[in-house]
């Protein structure tokens, strides 16, 4: 299938995609404050720039979407129909930079948790483990 914009009408669009301050990003802050958890957006002091970070816990909170991150979920599992080699080759190495991050991050002695953008559906459920996390 073949795109159905012209190349300035999709970079016109791909500009307009946030990276910071999203909908699932807001709702996850909400959570987090709600249980009396106080943080840093996308600290630098974690690895990785978590969305949220406590450093003098050590605790950092990681929000992936579920497309950019291939969650085992319906919108994970999607895949562009076009450049398919581009795109297989960067979820790839979005994945094994996780997996780098998340490992160095326990190397270094902090705590990190991944909260799916799918999960947020359920806030309820997003709270419980949030809550399970931080009194960990």
């Amino acid at each position: 299938m073949t795109d159905t914009l012209t190349a300035s009408e999709r970079s016109e669009r791909m500009r307009r995609v946030k990276s910071e301050n999203t909908a699932p990003e807001l709702a996850l802050r909400r959570i987090a404050h709600a249980l009396g958890f106080r943080y840093r957006v996308h600290g630098a002091a974690a690895l990785g720039r978590p969305d949220i970070v406590n450093a003098r816990r050590r605790i950092a909170i990681f929000l992936h979407g579920c497309f950019w991150h291939r969650h085992r979920c319906a919108m994970g599992s999607r895949s562009p129909k076009s450049r398919v080699a581009f795109w297989t080759a960067k979820f790839e190495r979005n994945v094994a930079r996780d997996r780098i991050v998340q490992r160095e991050l326990r190397a270094a002695g902090w705590r990190a948790l991944v909260v799916w953008e799918c999960e947020l559906r359920s806030p309820d459920k997003v709270r419980r483990k949030l809550e399970r996390f931080l009194h960990a």
